[in-house]
């Protein structure tokens, strides 16, 4: 026997969509997506959807490649090749500027690249949705709200209730 992973409503067009996710984030379920075949402005905040965090990894990364770079050239002048040339001092910021500049970017890019997979549990080689007949049109022309069985106020009936009331078609029960 397999599995439920949750329900699947069709939506013909971006504002009943739109109105629909207001209703399911009202409804306060926290586990469920909208699947558009193009970014809609405004669905975010329709799903009730925060910020990412991964700005914040993008923040530390750069900062931790600033300071390495300000740091290496630091222990390297001052300590393990401490040259004097033509007066110049052990350590100077204009000096270690482009290193600190490049591991910035560099580190940056890392941390954005990390925290993503991270945070959007990447790389997920499979997903259930995948598997609906219906999924196809999500890439073309339909609108599409999944509510996943693992949410805390899910209920069969009760879901399919809201999903109806809010103007899904074809609604159909996904398996894992």
């Amino acid at each position: 026997m397999k599995k439920t992973y949750g329900l699947i409503a069709a939506f013909a067009t971006t504002p009943e969509l739109y109105h629909a996710c207001e209703k399911v984030r009202d409804a306060g379920y926290s586990q469920w997506d909208a699947l558009t075949p193009f970014p809609i402005h405004g669905l975010d905040a329709a799903m009730g959807v925060r910020r990412s965090h991964v700005p914040r990894f993008s923040l530390a990364g750069g900062l931790t490649g600033f300071v390495t770079g300000m740091s290496f050239i630091w222990w390297a002048n001052a300590y393990e090749y401490a040259l004097v040339v033509g007066g110049k001092p052990y350590f100077s910021p204009m000096f270690a500027f482009p290193v600190s500049y490049e591991l910035t970017i560099l580190f940056t890019a890392f941390a954005t690249i990390i925290g993503m997979f991270l945070l959007n549990g990447l790389p997920m080689h499979y997903h259930p949705v995948m598997k609906a007949p219906q999924f196809v049109r999500a890439t073309d022309d339909r609108f599409y709200i999944v509510i996943e069985s693992a949410d805390p106020k899910y209920n069969a009936a009760a879901t399919r209730a809201l999903l109806e009331q809010a103007g899904g078609k074809d609604i159909a029960e996904l398996e894992e």
